[in-house]
């Protein structure tokens, strides 16, 4: 790797993690664009995003534990079927053409905006006191645990994605927890999604490991850095950047898909 490539991997990590910790994106909504951009194929861009994922999330784990927030047990039950589905993402996005693979992760970006207003409303109920999750006929806490971390898992063997936007509002809307819960378990599921997809694609011959390794610490920083900042932004402005970003991510990627189709 040319110091060129390593500057520019610096710098996109940072950008990164500046955006995580601004926006609240998950470093794969924006570092699998940015990898496709440095001249990586979608597959490669997928499977080292789960790599710099894995340094992200465990460094956030790593605190939570420290402060006593982080359940194992919670964690393992959401996790165990998760590293089973992301071996079943893995090949489903080896299998892809390349162009399907990007339709589907322009697919995810254009979810990624519903769902954030669904957090919002509920991290609002549940601040309000209201019953977030589901009456007495709830799903049974097993199945939904299960359907939560086999979505997340999959999504991130597929698509080099944390699953936190996924993770979050299930167990909110399925298990009944409360949003700080949510994240605080859906950040330590992350680590075992990002490592089991990362392995699977490691045996793919997908990853790019010193590329990976700087995007995860140059996203540290960024996150970091961007975390003191948020506070000072009003809500509107963070809403409208966060919406524009993703805007412009879905338009960019679904025109790298139809560039992968023309080429083929």
């Amino acid at each position: 790797m040319t110091p060129i490539q390593i500057g520019a991997f610096i710098i996109a990590g940072l950008f990164a993690g500046v955006l995580a910790g601004l926006l609240g994106i998950g470093g794969g909504t924006v570092l699998v664009p940015i990898l496709i951009t440095l001249g990586y194929s979608p597959i490669q861009a997928v499977a080292t995003s789960s790599l710099s994922i894995i340094i992200t999330s465990l460094s956030g784990s790593i605190q939570n534990w420290r402060m006593g927030y982080l359940d194992f047990k919670r964690v393992l039950l959401l996790g165990l079927p998760a590293v089973i589905t992301a071996q079943i993402g893995v090949l489903v996005a080896s299998a892809l053409p390349q162009s399907l693979l990007l339709l589907a992760f322009a697919l995810l970006l254009m979810l990624n905006i519903y769902l954030v207003g669904v957090r919002k409303k509920l991290a609002k109920q549940s601040a309000s006191g209201e019953l977030v999750g589901p009456p007495q006929a709830a799903m049974n806490p097993t199945a939904a645990r299960i359907l939560t971390g086999g979505i997340a898992g999959f999504l991130a063997g597929l698509l080099g994605i944390g699953g936190g936007v996924i993770m979050v509002p299930l167990q909110m809307l399925l298990l009944g927890e409360t949003i700080k819960r949510s994240i605080q378990t859906s950040l330590g599921v992350i680590v075992l999604t990002a490592i089991a997809s990362t392995f699977g694609h490691a045996l793919q011959g997908n990853v790019v490991w010193v590329g990976g390794i700087i995007l995860g610490l140059g996203g540290l920083i960024g996150a970091q850095l961007s975390t003191r900042l948020l506070p000072k932004l009003p809500d509107q402005v963070v809403s409208i950047l966060f919406r524009t970003l993703l805007a412009v991510l879905i338009v960019y990627t679904l025109w790298q898909a139809w560039q992968q189709t023309a080429a083929t």
